[in-house]
């Protein structure tokens, strides 16, 4: 199984992604999803799950939960930190477990395991922030075990996840 991870597309879909997705079973939209024919042309690849950004007519603190084969997905857009989430994650998390907690809005990759739960955000597919990543990820099974990844969508972004990688738990974000 391999699940296709996007975030804050922001109305523009990245050329490269189509050739990313190409061969996942099923993708994630953890929100910024700026207009709907971004959500069109990625069901062309595979079925689709999303959750609504706060760009996107809601709060961004919706919560879209998915069980994707045997993986428990929590989706959110604002978290805002894997180490300290918004009430509304704690509170959900505790009603119901998730394997993984997917989330956007900052535009910072994240892939670290808090507590057993694995907190993983893409980055953004959409236009390029700041010096940020543009980016987007994968959840996939193997032997019966799930692994995150991140792929740049360009080449400068390579080493922008590096710099940037679970900067969110790091306290240095500068949101």
């Amino acid at each position: 199984m391999r699940i296709g991870v996007i975030a804050d597309t922001h109305g523009v879909l990245h050329p490269q992604v189509a050739c990313v997705f190409a061969n996942v079973d099923h993708i994630v939209h953890a929100g910024d999803v700026g207009d709907s024919r971004i959500l069109d042309a990625l069901r062309e690849l595979a079925p689709v799950t999303f959750v609504r950004g706060n760009n996107d007519g809601a709060s961004g603190e919706e919560i879209v939960r998915a069980n994707v084969g045997e993986l428990r997905v929590l989706l959110t857009h604002v978290l805002p930190r894997p180490r300290k989430p918004s009430s509304h994650v704690v509170e959900s998390l505790q009603d119901e477990p998730a394997d993984v907690v997917v989330f956007g809005h900052s535009h910072l990759p994240h892939n670290e395991r808090i507590g057993g739960v694995l907190y993983f955000n893409p980055a953004s597919a959409g236009p390029r922030r700041f010096d940020y990543p543009v980016s987007v990820g994968f959840l996939e099974s193997r032997d019966g075990t799930w692994r995150a990844t991140h792929v740049a969508l360009d080449e400068r972004s390579k080493g922008a996840l590096e710099q940037r990688m679970n900067q969110l738990s790091r306290g240095t974000a500068g949101l």
